[in-house]
């Protein structure tokens, strides 16, 4: 293949700045040429592999930013009163920043300074997530303990029964004045600073990874930029695990630990009321996608394209050329080949057209593109597997804290270290299936069939694993209690408990848990020191059998061995899932035309974050709030969850995942079947198209072997 001549024609057109590096003189940012002859050397921004390593460092911090609020949603959600609806549609929502300005994007194409503005949109994100954590500096210092006045410090005796205070009633009246004014202003507040967050994020977002593919594509060498690409994806696919390891670093901290109470907390991350330092992890993502910015500003708008291919690769080329030298072409030349449509197709659409004629041809592509049925299916098929991700990448780390009682921070290490290395390897060994094997439409389709397959089965065993729900007094029925709706044991009404006290203790001979101690008609506490930390124990409890006595926190969980199985699942699914990315996307290069290959493209994204990553967090996070039993109340609002249905939970999560893997295998199953019948027409018309010639040759004589003809 030969050179390739790019939209803005950089080898024919050469700025002089760009003529000068080439000529190894080199031109500083500043535009002062050095003539000293040690320097005769061009500028290391005209390099392209240094752009590439700072591409990819600005992606890997970019990822981590945007999926850190993943790895800590169920503490943001503790820390701010959220439903899983409120915190699925914040995860949701820099989806649309991000979806309104793509278009933008494939229209300017190489019109304007690309790495100025990938600079520009990396100081949008970190500005974002300095905005992502302004609530903490904002709020007031988190209080586990509601019922202790703010000027007390906080202990475990308020939540006490105590019979002597019959009337409290006064209290709850100036509370809830003020929640009407400045608790709940402060509340909205919170939340829409968070939106806006994470609104900016998607538009900062929006020119980072399109300009520096293309970017890369322009100026390296061809040989050199289906590898260069490679490596760059390779790099940013560690930043979601990176997400994840940070928040379970960071939720091991005290979410206050900047601004600690006087004598400290007795808290333990497997308090339920544990809250994590949530806006730490925004503090360090946001700082190290400010210094992976600095770079862009110095890069020039064009550079002198690379002359020379990388030595190694021309050994491997050379080994396996005997491999090479068949029927087929190479999967370098493949990827290449789908490089040049892709920059030619986005050289003749943008510059050459007015945004009025690119409206106007937008809509025609667009019909002609959806009614092609091999690519909608492969959008339907990547938007089942996409709501699927979408909506485990934002709630399994909650879904594992509640089904089997393990902390947030173990939640997120055991998704960063399992979960998304496996979908890694599942998208590198497809891509490595797809090369090696040189599969062609028909075989890619049977390969994303048996992933897809496979994935179905392995989500059934999920089902059945899991804990049941805990013994909760007022709450849960017990047995032999009467039915009935109240809250409380009738054994508790002497206590006058508060209604929004949660405090929970648990009973070890009844393994039943109670609200708080004062639910279970305690009236005295003891404290044991332990080697690292002290363990409290209420006593003198009316409603527990023999007087308690009960240790304070959360009954402790009878299946959460079950946790690593259920990982090596979910993970063992998530590679099977990630192995029909690549073949799926080759469906869709070798489908539609040759001219449409770029809009088609970028339709596809398009729709899979519409139709996907945008409604899929809200779905999962409105399923998970149907499967609340009990809720805490903010301000006479709805606020947290802090009881779940297990098994409700359980069913209604992995059936989600079931039903999404189910659409992708139909989807894949029609594919299929609509290939077959493309091959079964195509033989039919190379059967009548050659038998004439082959008569023909037959006539000639038995002598002369017969020419290869090409189909």
């Amino acid at each position: 293949m030969g050179p390739r001549i790019g939209p803005v024609g950089e080898e024919a057109q050469m700025p002089d700045k760009d003529t000068k590096a080439m000529m190894s003189v080199e031109d500083t940012p500043g535009g002062k040429a050095c003539p000293n002859p040690q320097d005769l050397r061009p500028s290391v921004f005209y390099s392209i592999k240094f752009f590439i390593l700072c591409h990819s460092l600005l992606q890997l911090a970019q990822l981590m930013i945007s999926g850190y609020l993943k790895s800590s949603i169920s503490t943001v959600e503790k820390r701010f009163g959220l439903s899983s609806q409120t915190s699925g549609l914040l995860a949701a929502f820099n989806e649309v920043g991000n979806t309104a300005l793509i278009v933008f994007v494939s229209y300017f194409g190489s019109r304007v300074h690309r790495p100025r503005l990938i600079g520009y949109g990396a100081v949008i994100v970190a500005l974002a997530g300095l905005l992502m954590s302004l609530p903490h500096f904002i709020s007031e210092p988190y209080r586990y303990d509601h019922t202790s006045p703010v000027d007390m410090p906080q202990d475990y005796e308020a939540s006490l029964c105590q019979p002597t205070t019959l009337v409290p009633a006064p209290t709850p009246a100036p509370s809830n004045s003020s929640c009407s004014s400045n608790t709940e202003a402060q509340h909205l507040a919170v939340v829409g600073i968070m939106f806006v967050a994470q609104t900016l994020l998607g538009v900062g977002s929006v020119p980072i990874q399109p300009f520096g593919i293309s970017y890369i594509d322009d100026f390296a060498h061809n040989s050199n930029s289906p590898l260069y690409l490679g490596i760059l994806f390779a790099v940013t696919m560690m930043g979601p695990g990176m997400a994840y390891g940070l928040g379970g670093l960071m939720l091991r901290l005290y979410v206050d630990i900047d601004r600690m109470p006087e004598g400290g907390i007795r808290l333990t991350s497997k308090d339920p009321r544990w809250v994590g330092a949530w806006w730490l992890g925004f503090l360090i993502s946001a700082a190290a996608v400010a210094l992976a910015a600095i770079p862009y500003f110095f890069f020039p708008k064009e550079m002198p394209k690379e002359k020379h291919e990388l030595r190694f690769r021309r050994r491997v080329l050379a080994a396996s050329a005997s491999t090479v030298s068949k029927g087929e072409d190479s999967p370098s030349e493949k990827s290449l080949g789908a490089s040049q449509e892709k920059h030619d197709g986005l050289a003749q659409i943008a510059p050459d057209l007015t945004v009025i004629q690119f409206i106007k041809v937008f809509p025609r592509v667009l019909l002609r593109t959806l009614r092609h049925p091999i690519f909608l299916l492969v959008v339907l098929s990547q938007v089942c597997t996409s709501s699927m991700v979408a909506g485990m990448a934002t709630f399994l780390p909650k879904f594992l804290e509640r089904q089997f009682s393990v902390t947030a921070s173990y939640a997120n290490l055991l998704i960063g270290s399992l979960t998304i290395p496996s979908a890694i390897m599942g998208i590198v060994l497809g891509g490595v299936l797809v090369k090696r094997l040189h599969l062609g439409p028909m075989r890619c389709g049977i390969l994303c069939l048996l992933g897809a397959l496979s994935c179905l089965l392995l989500t059934l065993p999920l089902f059945f694993m899991g804990c049941p729900t805990h013994q909760i007094a007022g709450i849960t029925p017990q047995p032999g209690d009467l039915p009935g709706p109240e809250l409380f044991p009738a054994c508790s009404e002497p206590c006058s408990c508060p209604l929004d006290d949660f405090n929970p203790v648990c009973d070890p001979r009844a393994h039943v848990e109670y609200l708080t101690p004062c639910q279970a008609g305690c009236t005295s506490q003891v404290a044991q020191e332990a080697l690292d930390k002290s363990q409290v124990f209420y006593t003198n409890c009316s409603c527990v059998a023999g007087g308690g006595p009960v240790s304070a926190g959360s009954c402790d969980s009878a299946c959460s061995h079950l946790v690593l199985p259920f990982m090596f699942l979910v993970s063992l699914g998530a590679a099977l899932a990630s192995l029909t990315h690549t073949p799926s996307f080759m469906l869709i290069l070798r489908g539609v035309k040759k001219e449409d290959k770029t809009l088609a493209v970028g339709i596809q994204f398009m729709l899979l974050r519409v139709l996907a990553w945008m409604p899929s967090p809200v779905i999962h996070g409105s399923a998970i709030d149907t499967t609340c039993v009990h809720w805490a109340q903010s301000c006479g609002r709805r606020a947290v969850c802090r009881y779940y249905d297990h098994n409700l939970l359980r069913n209604r999560f992995v059936g989600l995942q079931f039903f999404f893997k189910t659409g992708s295998l139909a989807c894949f199953a029609l594919i299929l079947a609509i290939l077959r019948q493309q091959v079964k027409e195509e033989g039919t018309q190379v059967t009548v198209s050659t038998s004439g010639p082959q008569q023909q040759l037959l006539a000639s004589g038995p002598g002369k072997k017969p020419e290869e003809s090409s189909v």
